[in-house]
């Protein structure tokens, strides 16, 4: 398979998540304007604002349409944005992620995905396998299903580069709400092998829908961890306001 360059926009992401991440856009500091940056990166405006929405979706940054994009206060929380995002959580924790890309592939729709997307036997789809590691070691296995014309996004992306969620929301997909399952599975033989652990050990299962704004399915997903290398919590936060809804928060924790 024939490598692709990184994207411009994603280059630009990058050199802005360095400063966000290094201390040099701390909490609450002003992104340069897009002329400035566009300026700083050689880049059109369309390229430098693909950039800054997937910095949005990462959860780093807030603001837009309008209004100034700001270094978020809870850039280091679990926000949806990031939980969607290995590459991002990973980051944010002080961690080197990185991924090995096994396979895409467009095929026929399996079973469980179909009814997960609502999808007709046979319907095509972009399948990915990919093997995702913290500081070089194997945490998780990574199985998504993207309905075909997501999907075949993909093709042109270097998906050992980085977050694919990043490069697909800079290229305008609606990736809007999620809903995550878990649960505990027993490793199954390509588990094993790729994350370097016994067939039949414990692993921590996510599955994943999800959806654009307008309730239209995209993406199903399995997710199975180490136990050992990553877990998660859970926050409950009671409402001060009388009638208001309480928060919930999920975290994945480094173990």
């Amino acid at each position: 398979m024939n490598v692709p360059r990184t994207t411009l926009h994603a280059q630009v992401a990058d050199g802005i998540r360095e400063q966000i991440l290094g201390g040099e856009l701390p909490v609450g500091a002003s992104l340069p304007s897009e002329a400035r940056l566009c300026a700083r990166y050689d880049a059109s405006r369309g390229t430098v604002r693909a950039a800054l929405a997937a910095l949005r979706h990462e959860g780093l940054i807030e603001g837009g349409q309008g209004r100034p994009s700001v270094v978020r206060d809870n850039a280091a929380a679990q926000s949806f944005d990031t939980f969607l995002s290995f590459t991002a959580w990973a980051q944010q924790t002080g961690r080197t992620p990185g991924q090995r890309t096994v396979e895409i592939a467009r095929r026929s729709v399996g079973a469980v995905a179909a009814a997960a997307l609502g999808l007709e036997a046979g319907t095509p789809v972009v399948e990915v396998l990919r093997l995702r590691l913290l500081d070089g070691e194997p945490a998780m296995l990574e199985r998504s299903t993207f309905v075909e014309p997501v999907g075949r996004l993909l093709f042109d992306f270097d998906a050992d580069s980085g977050s694919i969620y990043a490069h697909l929301i800079g290229q305008g997909v609606p990736l809007h709400q999620a809903r995550h399952t878990f649960d505990a599975v027993a490793a199954e033989e390509v588990d094993a092998e790729h994350l370097d652990v016994l067939p039949g050990a414990p692993l921590l299962r996510e599955r994943r829908r999800a959806v654009s704004s307008e309730g239209e399915p995209l993406e199903y997903a399995e997710d199975r961890y180490r136990p050992d290398r990553v877990t998660f919590s859970i926050d409950n936060v009671r409402p001060q306001v009388s009638g208001a809804s309480a928060d919930l928060r999920v975290i994945k924790e480094i173990s």
